[in-house]
């Protein structure tokens, strides 16, 4: 793994991101810098979320049609979206070997990574009447 370049901005954003149990958005990221008194500008945010990225420490999450959000627990797991008010949790569930196998014979791919995203409704949003 290459050595980290830990400005004060990166160390700032990668703070957020492990506090955070809710895989923010980079607007999301911002606010929460600027409540603990940090008033790094909106291009310093991103950049530093790309370089992040970039250097494995964080995941970005492309949900969708949605903004980016991201995520400090970078080992293997999938998402599930509630459908009501876009809230995001982590499933630990493995993906079947046998699901893969047949994705694997249906398309003529060799699966190398897989990534689920479930969408449904969070048990919050099952207790308010719609």
């Amino acid at each position: 793994m290459a050595k980290i370049n830990w400005t004060t901005q990166r160390r700032s954003v990668y703070e957020v991101l492990q506090e955070s149990e809710d895989h923010p958005t980079a607007s999301e990221v911002i606010e929460r810098l600027r409540a603990k008194g940090d008033q790094f500008a909106y291009g310093t945010v991103y950049n530093s979320l790309r370089y992040l990225t970039d250097m494995g420490l964080i995941r970005e999450l492309k949900l969708g049609e949605t903004a980016s959000r991201y995520d400090a627990r970078t080992e293997d797991h999938h998402h599930i979206i509630c459908q009501r008010c876009g809230r995001v949790d982590e499933v630990m569930n493995e993906i079947p070997a046998v699901w893969v196998k047949e994705v694997e014979q249906v398309t003529g791919y060799a699966v190398s990574h897989a990534h689920a995203v479930l969408e449904g409704v969070c048990a919050a949003c099952l207790t308010v009447k719609s």
